[in-house]
């Protein structure tokens, strides 16, 4: 019997795993943007995280980063919990860029910063290493994505071409 219940569960949970492509493929899209009951810029769908501060200026996070984090931070800092990010332990966001460290094309940037949305696109059509915006060959050639803003430290030629879009919020105009 207990060999039945391992064969039946390896059959019911393995195919449903392997499917899975990324966390971000089972949410719809009113599972981060909400139509009638909006609760932040970009029709947010989740409260814009306000309790978790910005250790650069001492104040939240705004944009889409504040969307982000409303999710991937800590319960305590204002998040929900899942998959926590560590700003002490992340590229930083939040943070106009420093031309003396990187050259960061103006498509990866929003107000001038850089966002959670500046290296990622999380929408689920997105086929990249944990939804980067540039293949990085399932995480072996991190270089690539790299050089796009510190080709200085890099050997490899960095293309705009190869970046990933699938929405740019920027071009959106109001209706008329």
């Amino acid at each position: 019997m207990k060999y039945f219940v391992l064969l039946l569960m390896m059959i019911l949970v393995v195919p449903a795993v392997a499917l899975a492509a990324g966390p971000h493929d089972g949410l719809e899209c009113t599972g981060c943007h909400g139509i009638h009951d909006a609760k932040g810029d970009v029709i947010f769908a989740v409260e814009p995280n306000t309790k978790s501060l910005n250790p650069r200026t001492g104040q939240p996070y705004g944009g889409i980063t504040a969307l982000c984090l409303g999710c991937h931070e800590t319960i305590e800092n204002g998040g929900m919990g899942i998959l926590p990010i560590s700003t002490a332990m992340s590229h930083p966001f939040g943070v106009k860029p420093n031309p003396k460290v990187a050259t960061v094309p103006g498509i990866f940037l929003r107000n001038g910063e850089l966002e959670c949305v500046s290296c990622h696109d999380p929408h689920p059509s997105n086929p990249n290493y944990k939804y980067l915006r540039v293949d990085t060959k399932g995480g072996a050639d991190m270089q690539a994505f790299c050089a796009m803003c510190h080709q200085s430290k890099s050997e490899e030629k960095a293309s705009s071409e190869a970046i990933f879009n699938s929405m740019d919020e920027r071009k959106m105009a109001p209706a008329q």
